[in-house]
Parts: C-alpha cells; sequence; structure tokens
C-alpha cells in the first residue's frame, strides 16, 4: 500500500489535476479530510466531480504557492501534464465515490483518494506564515460566494478578514495572490 508523502491531519488543503475529456487537465483546489481512509468533497457540478466520475483518478499535488492555490480555487486553469511548477509533491489517486447527494439545492459528493503512486520534488522546513494561510481562508471563503448552502454576507466578512490578515503578514507572492482572489470574483480588495 502507497502512503501519502506528509501527515494528513483535519482538513489538509491541496491541489488536485483531473484530466478533463478534451486530454488537458484541469487544476483545482480540493481539501483532504484526514482518517481511516482520506476523503474529499466536491459541490457542485464541478469539473472535478466530472472527471472524478468519468476517469476515477487524479493527482493530488502539495504546493506552498499561494497564487497557485488561487487560480486552482477561482479560476478555470487547465494544463497539458498533470505535473505543476512549484509542486513539492504529487500524489497519484485512485477515486472512489461513496456517496451523493444535495445540500441545500447544491449537488454534493464525498470520495475515497486512495493513493498508489507518490513522487517528491522538494523536502522543505516546515513554516508557518499567516500570510499563507489567510490567503488559503481567502479562497475558500470566494469559492462558496454564490452558493446556497452558505451565507455571502458572512463568506465577504471572513474574506474582508483574510485580506487583511494577508496583506498584513504575508510577503510578495501573499499580497499577489490576495489581488488575484479579488480580481477572480471581480471584487476591490
Amino acid at each position: 500500500m502507497t502512503e501519502w508523502p506528509v501527515p494528513l491531519r483535519g482538513v489538509t488543503e491541496s491541489i488536485v489535476a483531473t484530466e478533463g475529456p478534451n486530454g488537458r487537465w484541469n487544476v483545482a483546489a480540493l481539501g483532504l479530510h484526514a482518517g481511516d481512509v482520506v476523503t474529499a468533497e466536491t459541490w457542485g457540478r464541478t469539473r472535478t466531480r466530472r472527471n472524478f466520475e468519468r476517469t476515477g483518478v487524479g493527482y493530488v499535488c502539495f504546493t506552498q504557492d499561494p497564487r497557485l492555490f488561487v487560480e486552482a480555487a477561482l479560476a478555470v486553469y487547465e494544463t497539458d501534464e498533470p505535473t505543476l511548477p512549484g509542486a513539492d509533491a504529487r500524489v497519484h489517486v485512485d477515486v472512489t465515490r461513496r456517496e451523493a447527494t444535495e445540500r441545500d439545492g447544491t449537488p454534493w459528493a464525498s470520495w475515497t483518494l486512495e493513493p498508489t503512486a507518490v513522487t517528491v520534488h522538494e523536502e522543505r522546513v516546515p513554516l508557518t506564515n499567516r500570510g499563507f494561510a489567510a490567503v488559503i481562508e481567502a479562497t475558500v471563503a470566494a469559492s462558496r460566494l454564490g452558493v446556497d448552502a452558505y451565507d455571502d454576507d458572512a463568506l465577504r466578512r471572513r474574506l474582508e478578514h483574510a485580506t487583511a490578515v494577508a496583506r498584513r503578514c504575508g510577503g510578495r507572492e501573499e499580497h499577489d495572490a490576495i489581488d488575484r482572489v479579488h480580481d477572480l470574483i471581480g471584487e476591490e480588495p
């Protein structure tokens, strides 16, 4: 059995590449839920969900690049290969749907992700940067805007707070990333 290249706990944010019907790789943010088996959820009829259903595989990538997270979470981002620049590790996963239903008017599915091959490109000393974490929180809030199951006003307050933290605690990459969040949702920071 292949192991994950990092210890997962709680919800670990990652980026997943799934092959679309056009042969290109769709890149999206994906929260990995730790447990006896690793699971993930998709909300809506996203490209990730459709590609999981069609192929049953994906590549989970781990990165510290906040700009890549923003593009993956909020933009339509496609590549020719499932390798991402700046990814520290890539895990080929077999994906199985566990459950699918509708929640608050939104299609929802839960998936099991089983690692089958791991490539580690770079091992780093862990660091905690509040600006980076704030960018991730901003992408989560921004990606849920307009989803019936969530309160847009509460999400905008979360986004405003995350933006302030990213500006105060982040470096150039986090500043660029938080600006891109606002560009992609069409709102001024």
